[in-house]
């Protein structure tokens, strides 16, 4: 193993890592949409927002449903990735303050690591566009 060529930055694979990276974001979003539209259902995640004080909570829960989904089969395909980025960016600053704030960091309490990492990932591939390795340049 050679220990230097570990260390020297490698421009060449950041392609590959962050096709990785948005592939692996894209089907926890497309698997969290699937729950709340084919699981819970838009009634369910709809009582679950208006419980929480969300306005308008049945038509939020349908656009966040539907964003989850497509807009996590967009990041696997790599499609509209930068606008998909930002929207699902704002998805994750509005479940970090509304919901997962108040329970602290920790995710076994519910707490804000897992959105906090998801919105981050998001809002880079707004900024990036996440790699070149996308079906947006294969059209």
């Amino acid at each position: 193993m050679n220990i230097k060529a570990l260390l020297q930055p490698a421009p060449d694979k950041a392609d590959v890592a962050m096709t990785i990276i948005r592939v692996a974001v894209g089907i926890i979003f497309f698997a969290h949409g699937w729950q709340k539209i084919f699981t819970f259902g838009f009634e369910g995640t709809g009582g679950f927002f208006g419980s929480i004080g969300i306005p308008a909570a049945g038509f939020f829960a349908i656009v966040v449903s539907l964003l989850e989904l497509l807009g996590g089969l967009a990041l696997i395909l790599g499609i509209g990735t930068r606008i998909v980025g930002l929207l699902l960016a704002i998805d994750m600053i509005v479940a970090l303050l509304v919901v997962h704030l108040p329970n602290g960091f920790f995710v076994s309490e519910n707490g804000y690591e897992f959105v906090l990492i998801l919105g981050v990932a998001s809002l880079s591939f707004a900024i990036t566009g996440a790699s070149s390795i996308l079906l947006d340049n294969r059209l």
